[in-house]
């Protein structure tokens, strides 16, 4: 039997569009799961246009639901469970999808704050890691009153860094002094001293100013381009003392990390900031609010009937 998505559709106002595809088959290391909630990134927005996903299949990649059927070789959760996933085409009623690839919600954590930590979580995560998070680390997270920005400023502070925080306005910053932030800032005004990491996911000219506050040794992990806009860089901007700008994409299965932060937001240590929610027959409403940007934190969208 067939079962609902969203489909790319470059003729569709968001290039996206519900549509009916065929009903899943897992494979042997595979469960089935009914999602009950899904996150929208900006990255699935470009994915839809860019040509990246192809013409009708399936968008996007977080995911929570109930698995409804267990993999066929033994391994991971059992039918029932409710688990959280980071996944190719996620915006389904039903999928397919790699046990190591999800992790169970814990006790305490709503499936819709669950669907929100895939992509934006696991990007904070494993950003900061490979930037060598430490307590005596200047961080400077770009774009902080989004998804990824949100929950890099909370770990980062939880490692003891002092974090950095930058927005667009004062009232994107809201909340992220509560998080975890030592400076909120609009734009880079009034940073003056150097940083050891940079976690950007603006791009642009903000990616070339946020190079040259790098100190000796840093690092800038480019995990998003919210802006738009080219970065062009100066002559000799790349030359002097050693530092790095790391492209950045999630590779491998997510299902070891986002256990991790799933523990985390259950037991209160990670707040998931959800600034849109609403049903996924309100795509273009969300897709819209994403990329005004009028979102503070993530989009959620519930999957089956409208309300």
């Amino acid at each position: 039997m067939p079962v609902r998505a969203l489909v790319v559709d470059p003729s569709a106002s968001a290039a996206v569009r519900l549509a009916e595809v065929p009903d899943p088959v897992p494979g042997p290391g595979q469960v089935l799961v009914d999602v009950s909630h899904a996150s929208l990134n900006h990255g699935d927005l470009n994915d839809a246009r860019s040509g990246r996903v192809p013409v009708g299949a399936v968008l996007g990649s977080d995911a929570a639901g109930v698995v409804v059927q267990a993999a066929a070789d033994g391994t991971g959760p059992a039918v029932g469970t409710q688990v959280v996933a980071l996944t190719a085409g996620a915006f389904a009623e039903r999928v397919a999808i790699d046990v190591d690839a999800l992790a169970e919600i814990p006790k305490g954590l709503e499936p819709a704050r669950a669907a929100a930590l895939p992509v934006a979580g696991v990007a904070a995560l494993r950003a900061l890691r490979a930037a060598g998070l430490g307590p005596d680390k200047r961080v400077l997270v770009t774009g902080a009153s989004g998804g990824v920005g949100r929950f890099a400023v909370q770990l980062a502070a939880r490692a003891g860094a002092h974090v950095i925080a930058s927005v667009g306005s004062a009232a994107r910053g809201e909340g992220l002094t509560e998080a975890g932030a030592d400076e909120v800032l609009i734009g880079l005004e009034g940073l003056d001293r150097p940083v050891d990491a940079v976690i950007d996911s603006v791009g642009g000219s903000q990616l070339v100013a946020a190079w040259n506050l790098l100190a000796p040794g840093g690092s800038v992990q480019s995990v998003g381009w919210t802006s738009g806009e080219p970065a062009v860089f100066p002559p000799y901007a790349t030359v002097g003392p050693a530092k790095s700008l790391n492209s950045f994409v999630i590779e491998g299965h997510a299902g070891a990390d986002l256990a991790v932060l799933a523990g985390m937001a259950a037991e209160g240590f990670l707040r998931v900031e959800i600034g849109w929610q609403g049903s996924w027959d309100r795509f273009d409403e969300a897709a819209e609010a994403l990329r005004g940007p009028r979102v503070s934190g993530k989009a959620v969208m519930a999957l089956g009937s409208p309300h």
